[in-house]
């Protein structure tokens, strides 16, 4: 019956697909993709002999430990870890269409949707030994006037738009950052961040893509994967895929804003490379200042901005990556050092009678 359920959304999400009127298309496609694949993982877990009810509750368990279950249990497991980066992300698109703005491009519907077909085809092939072929209609052809299998391409084609919407005289921020936000979900369900972007993180990356930042340096989730096709019109196949060398990491269960797996830095010593006393001296500030600009705009917060190394025995190192640089400079055309300063000294009484004094969390290099 689950299964039933998942074949009856997918063919659904298909059919809206290829509706020809736009009304409520795009979020009534995720939707329903996304339903499709819940039931779907879920009649798998059970035809393995695993459940979807956890003892004791009144309901069964949701999109995550259905992930999770498929992809980490050893007498379940049928996904792969890119298969898994795939759910993330359209499960994310959903969550973002069914309950705020979002405005996804038909290039990457096509390609969510694309893919998503693929993979429902190859778990029900890989689980229940069914070919999708033999579930559809005769009558279903997949059709797109603009089909893009190729993700820099996409997110060259999205930044542009992006960017023309921010150029001066127009500054249609609203429009921009409902463009961003699907952008900034795929990314961020490839890096293992759960949720929806705030306004003040799209923001600051709109200010950033006006600059003329190159949109790997901002989206690294997308610059690990690429897009992997096998065949052409209706056989086509369509998969996210890993590029060579870069490795997934799978999220500890519980931890807060996850997913279950993320696309893993190669290099995090590399990417956080710079110590209190290095950033103080890139953006010209003492390291109190700094100190205080880092609490001010919640830079460890971020883990694009911030992230602890714990070594040897209880030793923790705290640094601080390039794009951290950016984070202050942009914060500081809106605040002044002077103004963050005196912020600083009233919550911390006694402790910034001068700049040239150590502040407390300002950690030794």
């Amino acid at each position: 019956m689950l299964l039933a359920k998942a074949m009856d959304s997918l063919l659904l999400s298909i059919e809206v697909f290829n509706r020809p009127q736009e009304r409520g298309r795009t979020a009534t496609t995720l939707i329903l993709l996304d339903h499709s694949f819940e039931m779907l993982l879920k009649a798998g877990i059970l035809h393995r002999g695993g459940s979807v009810r956890d003892k004791d509750a009144n309901q069964t368990i949701g999109f995550d430990a259905c992930i999770r279950r498929s992809l980490t249990d050893g007498g379940i497991k049928f996904l792969s870890e890119e298969q898994a980066l795939l759910l993330q992300a359209v499960n994310g698109l959903r969550d973002a269409a069914q309950h705020h703005l979002l405005d996804v491009s038909e290039q990457q519907l096509y390609m969510h949707a694309q893919a998503g077909i693929t993979l429902f085809r190859d778990v029900l092939k890989s689980v229940f030994g069914r070919e999708l072929a033999g579930v559809l209609p005769c009558r279903v052809l997949p059709v797109s006037t603009t089909p893009l299998t190729d993700l820099d391409v996409l997110f060259d084609h999205e930044v542009a738009e992006i960017q023309r919407l921010l150029s001066p005289g127009r500054r249609r921020m609203v429009e921009a950052q409902a463009r961003l936000r699907p952008l900034t979900i795929l990314d961020g369900a490839l890096r293992g961040e759960k949720g929806m972007p705030s306004d003040a993180r799209l923001h600051r990356i709109g200010k950033e893509l006006r600059k003329g930042r190159d949109w790997p340096s901002l989206f690294p989730g997308v610059a690990a994967v690429q897009i992997v096709t096998d065949g052409a019109g209706p056989a086509l196949s369509l998969r996210i895929s890993k590029k060579d060398g870069v490795p997934t990491t799978l999220v500890p269960e519980g931890t807060p804003g996850a997913t279950v797996v993320a696309v893993k830095r190669v290099n995090e010593l590399g990417f956080y490379c710079l110590t209190c006393s290095q950033l103080a001296e890139r953006l010209e500030l003492t390291r109190p200042q700094v100190v205080a600009a880092v609490d001010h705009f919640g830079i460890r917060e971020d883990p694009d901005y911030y992230k602890e190394f714990r070594m040897g025995k209880g030793a923790v190192f705290k640094r601080y990556s390039q794009k951290a640089i950016q984070a202050i400079s942009n914060g500081l055309e809106q605040t002044s050092i002077e103004e963050i300063w005196a912020l600083w000294k009233l919550r911390h009484p006694g402790k910034g009678r001068t700049v040239n004094a150590r502040g407390p969390g300002d950690e030794p290099d």
